[in-house]
């Protein structure tokens, strides 16, 4: 009984964290569709919605800086949506725009581009540009491969600050297929703040036997490596024509810069 009793007091909790997480969208959702700041009065009215429960979400979004109230009690968006709204339009723009230039490149180099991003200790493919034929190197937008086995992954940790990047590196490094990936934590944030500052990443069987990466970190204005863009290809072809690829990819993430203004 004693179990049962807590399992739907659990799911009762639940439903009312949706509900909470509902009230909040709807809220804002009105705001957006009146275009003007209203009162709690007005959005409960409007939504149908008890007042108790609207000014309890309301008081929640404006501690944490969601929503606004002027000096006559009307509500607003608060400065941290602001953020959320610029921190997703750049992602956004910085996704297009790469984009443009990896199809490019993959056309000049006749070889697969990639744009990568981080999510914590994994990289991310955002994008995959590849060329006809049947002989190339390649995986799924979406792949997400331990930071410590890429060279994308050097560079997006290379801006962090030492503490924050060693105790990523600590928690999240582990041994690639190949055997050869660096695990050391401490070696590991030395290549990474290398890599960045030389602006360009190579890793030769790191993370697949006989495959290549050849990368270069996309910056914002103040140094932060947001993505990268890489070549991926047979390792033998990467040797050979090693510094061709290393200036083609960070001729390519400074034109990305460029475009997006990060860079004069």
């Amino acid at each position: 009984m004693a179990e049962a009793a807590a399992a739907k007091a659990e799911r009762a909790s639940e439903r009312s964290r949706v509900s909470g997480i509902e009230r909040a969208v709807q809220i804002c959702d009105h705001l957006l569709a009146m275009g003007r700041p209203l009162t709690a009065y007005d959005v409960s009215k409007a939504l149908g919605a008890p007042m108790s429960t609207i000014y309890g979400v309301v008081d929640s979004l404006l501690r944490q800086d969601l929503l606004s109230r002027d000096r006559d009690g009307l509500l607003w968006f608060g400065p941290r949506l602001y953020h959320y709204g610029l921190a997703y339009g750049r992602s956004l723009n910085l996704l297009e725009t790469a984009s443009q230039e990896m199809r490019e490149l993959s056309r000049l180099l006749g070889e697969t581009v990639q744009v990568c991003g981080r999510d914590d200790g994994h990289m991310v493919v955002l994008a995959m540009a590849e060329p006809p034929g049947h002989f190339r190197v390649s995986s799924k937008v979406g792949t997400r491969v331990p930071l410590n086995w890429t060279a994308s992954g050097r560079l997006l940790i290379g801006h962090l600050p030492w503490p924050e990047r060693i105790e990523l590196m600590r928690r999240v490094a582990q041994p690639s297929p190949t055997g050869m990936a660096e695990t050391d934590p401490e070696s590991l944030c030395r290549a990474g703040e290398t890599a960045l500052a030389e602006k360009l990443a190579i890793q030769l069987s790191e993370s697949d036997f006989a495959v290549a990466c050849i990368a270069a970190p996309i910056c914002t204005p103040n140094g932060d490596c947001d993505a990268t863009i890489s070549v991926v290809l047979p390792e033998q072809k990467a040797r050979e024509r090693e510094r061709t690829y290393s200036v083609a990819v960070q001729e390519a993430a400074s034109r990305i810069e460029r475009l997006l203004g990060w860079t004069a």
